[in-house]
């Protein structure tokens, strides 16, 4: 059981991250100052720094857990598809349909990056779960003979990059079509690639 302190501990972090993350959406990051982070979370500006250190540290919590609940989503997806094609489908529409939702945060994420010291190996350890399922659901497709084979890690990382790519064009304004429009294309671009061909030495 969890004392009283602990849940009044969680429950603050849980205000203040969800308040960064509207300042931070509607303001950016260098303008969403900790003033209007705590007054947004109807606390005392002292009372942020009792639970996180700095602006940065609290970008980095919304982040964790933007991604903790983006991954939950995508598995629950997934696992409701009863097939690979399903499955690649329920990955890339899920994340399309995310970064259009949260389009404003995102832009801050691929602009600011660096300014947080998040690096390719994070952001490969927040997709990590998600990318092996797909992987496992890709090797289990090739062990039927239902796809080409091909290595099923590899391929799901390519999967989740094109998927990441998609997003940042999306997020660029380089795209207005519809997420959905653009996992049905995506999908069917990397299902066609992985179809077994007549004559070829799956078939």
């Amino acid at each position: 059981m969890k004392t009283k302190q602990q849940v009044v501990s969680e429950f603050r972090r849980a205000k203040i991250v969800d308040a960064a993350r509207s300042i931070f959406a509607r303001k950016g990051f260098a303008r969403g100052i900790m003033d209007e982070i705590a007054k947004e979370a109807g606390i005392a500006k002292g009372t942020i720094y009792l639970y996180f250190r700095s602006k940065e540290e609290i970008y980095k919590a919304v982040m964790d857990r933007d991604m903790e609940f983006l991954n939950k989503i995508t598995l629950e997806r997934m696992d409701a598809a009863v097939n690979l094609e399903g499955k690649i489908r329920a990955f890339t529409l899920t994340r399309l349909e995310n970064g259009e939702a949260r389009k404003e945060f995102f832009r801050i994420m691929d602009s600011e990056s660096g300014n947080f010291g998040l690096t390719r190996s994070q952001y490969r350890d927040w997709l990590r779960l998600p990318v092996l399922r797909l992987a496992s659901a890709i090797e289990d497709a090739s062990q039927r003979g239902e796809i080409r084979r091909m290595p099923s890690e590899k391929l799901a990382w390519i999967i989740a990059d094109m998927t990441r790519g998609t997003i940042q064009r999306r997020l660029l304004g380089q795209n207005d079509t519809a997420p959905t429009e653009d996992s049905e294309f995506l999908s069917s671009f990397i299902w066609a690639a992985l179809a077994i061909r007549l004559n070829s030495p799956e078939s």
